[in-house]
């Protein structure tokens, strides 16, 4: 049961985050044609959705590996199950949650390829509601990890490095 929870977060997050908001991002734009031009916006839109995506699969396999869990957590309910171990090393170091840092550079990157103002209000919409979905994992980090993860959530981003 619990494998296929797993193999049901992994599929719930790929379907969301790498084909359902760009799709969304895309019909909002008007449905535009796709196709890759040697425009400076596609480029660096590939460039940095590339980036999104490199950063997202590593923080992937590191909660694999050493967190021993499943990112997926829904405004405090668990989809698949959590990770078991406080994890401050690795990816890690960079920020709090590296894995939506590169969902969200993903995403600009997608925007930036469509360029479209209506691509951006979907992009940004999807950073505030996701802000709200991390306080509210923030709280189940607190309640799971205490102090050490108040410790880590000084010296570290929420986002950001910084």
């Amino acid at each position: 049961m619990k494998q296929l929870r797993e193999i049901f977060g992994y599929l719930l997050g790929f379907i969301m985050f790498i084909l359902g908001i760009p799709a969304i991002m895309w019909l909002a734009s008007g449905c535009p044609e796709i196709a890759f031009t040697c425009s400076w916006n596609s480029i660096v839109g590939v460039i940095i959705g590339l980036a999104g995506l490199i950063l997202s699969i590593w923080t992937i396999v590191y909660m694999k590996v050493v967190g021993r869990g499943n990112p997926m957590d829904a405004f405090d309910h668990e989809i698949a199950p959590h990770t078991q171990h406080l994890m401050t090393g690795g990816v890690y170091r960079i920020c709090r949650n590296p894995m939506l840092l590169g969902t969200f550079l993903y995403l600009a990157g997608i925007a930036l390829i469509l360029l479209s103002w209506q691509s951006a209000v979907v992009w940004i919409a999807f950073v505030i509601i996701m802000s709200f979905q991390v306080a509210s994992e923030e709280k189940r980090l607190e309640r799971d990890f205490g102090q050490e993860y108040l410790d880590y959530k000084k010296r570290t981003g929420r986002f950001t490095p910084w």
